[in-house]
C-alpha cells in the first residue's frame, strides 16, 4: 500500500443478502467492493488486500482463490469459520480472523433458556395453552443437574459461567483438561467424552465444525447419554448425525433435544424433527441479538485499525485447528 492509496476490502455477501449495516464507516478509510458469488469474486478479488466475509456457508471464495493476488487478511463475520478452511487457505499466508465475542452471551442466554424451558415443560405448556387445555403437572428443578458444555472456548465458557450463575454443574470437554477453571467444575479432555457423557442431564454442543468433531454425535454418542437427558446443538449441524439423533429420541435413548443447527438449512418442511414434540428448534438464530449485523462491522473496524497501524490483529484463526484461540 502507498502513502496516498487506500487499501481494498472486498466484502463477500450471500445472494440476495443487503449490504451490512455500517459501511460507510469502512467506505471513509478503503476502496470497498461487493461480491456474492463465484462469478462477482473472481471479478473483484483481484488486487483486493481484505476480505469481509459475511457468508458462511460460501464455497466461492475456495472456487475464485487463483485470482487473489494481493490478499492478505480474511475476517469472516461468524464464529465458524468452516467453509473457509480449504487446503489452499490453510496452507498459505492469508491471515483469518472471525467474530469471536460478539455472540457469546446471547448465545449462553439461549442455552439457559433451554435448558430451563426443558426443565420447566415449557413447550408442553404451550401445546395446552394453544388447545385452551387446563392440565396441572409437577416439573424437575434445574438447580443440581449437570450440564456438559462441549467445546470450552469462548462461546463454552459463557454457557458454564452463566448455568453456573444459575444453580447447575457445569462440566467441560475440550482438547485438552484443564486442571483449573473459573467457569467450570471441571474441563475434561476429548477422550473423556463418551464417560462425561454419562454423567450429564443437559449436553451442549459448542464446538466448531473441523473434520475432528464432523458426525461426534453418533449413535454411539446417544447411546452413550442418560435416557433423561437433553442435546442442545447451538455449534454446527453437522457435528450431529440427524438420522441417529431422531432414532435416539424415538427409542427413549435421550428425552429431547433443543435445536439451533442442522445438517441441511433451511430444514425441510417435511422434516420429521418438526413433529417430535420431545424436541424444540430455532432457524440457526441462537446468538443473533438486536443490532448483531452492525456489531460485526463495528468489530471488523476495531481489527481494521490494527491491520492499518502494523499491529497485531485479534480473534486469530489457527488454520490447522479450524477456529481461534484463547489469546
Amino acid at each position: 500500500m502507498t502513502q496516498h492509496s487506500k487499501p481494498v476490502v472486498t466484502v463477500l455477501t450471500a445472494p440476495g443478502e443487503q449490504e451490512p449495516p455500517g459501511m460507510d464507516a469502512v467506505r471513509a478509510r478503503a476502496d470497498v467492493r461487493f461480491a456474492c458469488d463465484e462469478p462477482t469474486l473472481r471479478d473483484t478479488l483481484p488486487g483486493t488486500d481484505i476480505m469481509m466475509v459475511t457468508d458462511f456457508r460460501t464455497e466461492a471464495l475456495a472456487a475464485a482463490w487463483h485470482t487473489a493476488d494481493k490478499l492478505q487478511w480474511i475476517h469472516a463475520t461468524s464464529a465458524g469459520v468452516d467453509a473457509l478452511m480449504f487446503p489452499d487457505l490453510i496452507r498459505g499466508d492469508v491471515t483469518v480472523t472471525n467474530a469471536r465475542g460478539i455472540f457469546d452471551r446471547t448465545i449462553a442466554e439461549y442455552v439457559l433458556c433451554t435448558i430451563l424451558m426443558f426443565a420447566k415443560d415449557f413447550p408442553n405448556s404451550i401445546r395446552l395453552q394453544m388447545k385452551h387445555q387446563w392440565k396441572h403437572r409437577d416439573t424437575e428443578r434445574a438447580e443440581g443437574k449437570q450440564v456438559l458444555v462441549v467445546g470450552a472456548g469462548s462461546i463454552g465458557r459463557q454457557i458454564g459461567r452463566l448455568v453456573g450463575a444459575a444453580g447447575l454443574k457445569a462440566h467441560g470437554i475440550a482438547r485438552k483438561p484443564r486442571k483449573e477453571d473459573p467457569d467450570f467444575v471441571a474441563v475434561h479432555g476429548n477422550d473423556d467424552l463418551y464417560e462425561q457423557l454419562g454423567h450429564a442431564d443437559f449436553v451442549v454442543i459448542a464446538a466448531p465444525l473441523t473434520p475432528q468433531t464432523e458426525g461426534l454425535f453418533d449413535e454411539k454418542a446417544f447411546k452413550a447419554m442418560k435416557n433423561s437427558a437433553r442435546l442442545i446443538n447451538i455449534g454446527r449441524g453437522p457435528i450431529v448425525k440427524t438420522d441417529d439423533l431422531i432414532t435416539a429420541l424415538e427409542n427413549g435413548e435421550i428425552a429431547g433435544a433443543g435445536l439451533d443447527v442442522f445438517e441441511e438449512e433451511p430444514l425441510a418442511e417435511d422434516h420429521p424433527l418438526w413433529d417430535m414434540e420431545n424436541v424444540t428448534m430455532t432457524a440457526h438464530m441462537a446468538g443473533d441479538f438486536i443490532g448483531w449485523k452492525r456489531a460485526l462491522t463495528d468489530q471488523f473496524l476495531g481489527n481494521f485499525d490494527r491491520w492499518h497501524k502494523g499491529d497485531e490483529l485479534f480473534n486469530l484463526v489457527d488454520k490447522e485447528l479450524g477456529y481461534a484461540g484463547s489469546k
